[in-house]
């Protein structure tokens, strides 16, 4: 592990991998640098894949106040510490992250995005009020209540489909994070609103929908290839949202794309 120190002097924890053109892994929700790890590995050696902690997790810091451009910041620092370019793969909330960078002027060559969760149809969408309430369950340290409300509002999981979680080892790592998931839902905007900036991303960008995930994280990928001048949307037959796990199922696409 190593450290590298954001503008507003936060520290962030990352990993590299491999010697290859280098990658920046974004995790979205519930996500480390531990759960791009197996990507990261994958990736080499044609490439290298650099996993971080995103601030309030793990072993980076955080600052007084949430904002995306502390995200940013973090992400550039990131970039001038492997050499002052690199390409970007985010995953869900991460990959908005990364597009938010992108599109902040980042030195970012290339953007591979996986179902960022916008919404352009096939379900409701969350109550615009839905961060200022995650915010509050993390103000008062209420971390069980902030993972049930952002896996049902936020994500669309039927609540006893979340009940029975409570009862998996995974809970635990849920709750762990629970007090970063207003972060996540920042990044999403108010209804999760496909944003009018895509349009001005300039670098070529690879969207990608599993094949066997929700219909509308899937019509979120292509909405955002069709918006980016120069996207793309591929989907990935046989994953669905959980694709980290299979990072195996990635590689061929990622390595085609980004070397």
């Amino acid at each position: 592990m190593n450290t590298v120190t954001s503008a507003d002097g936060t520290k962030i924890a990352f990993e590299r991998t491999g010697d290859g053109p280098p990658v920046i892994l974004v995790g979205g929700a519930f996500n480390d640098r531990s759960t791009v790890a197996g990507l990261a590995n994958a990736l080499v050696p044609e490439l290298s894949g650099i996993g971080f902690d995103r601030r309030g997790r793990g072993d980076s810091g955080d600052g007084a106040e949430y904002a995306i451009e502390r995200e940013v910041e973090d992400i550039a620092a990131l970039i001038e510490q492997v050499g002052g370019r690199a390409s970007l793969f985010g995953h869900s909330s991460g990959a908005i992250l990364a597009l938010e960078a992108t599109q902040r002027g980042l030195p970012v060559d290339k953007l591979a995005v996986y179902e960022p969760p916008f919404i352009v149809g096939g379900r409701e969408r969350p109550g615009d009020d839905l961060t200022a309430r995650l915010r509050a369950c993390a103000e008062e340290d209420r971390r069980e209540d902030a993972v049930m409300l952002f896996l049902t509002e936020g994500v669309g999981v039927p609540r006893e489909q979340v009940e029975g979680m409570k009862a998996s080892p995974m809970w635990g790592w849920f709750t762990g994070l629970a007090h970063t998931l207003y972060y996540d839902t920042t990044l999403c905007g108010p209804g999760n609103v496909l944003p009018e900036w895509l349009k001005t991303i300039e670098v070529p960008t690879l969207a990608i929908g599993g094949g066997t995930t929700d219909e509308w994280m899937r019509l979120s990928a292509k909405a955002v290839a069709d918006a980016i001048p120069d996207g793309r949307y591929v989907v990935l037959e046989g994953h669905d949202h959980g694709v980290l796990a299979h990072p195996d199922a990635l590689k061929p696409l990622l390595v085609e794309f980004f070397a």
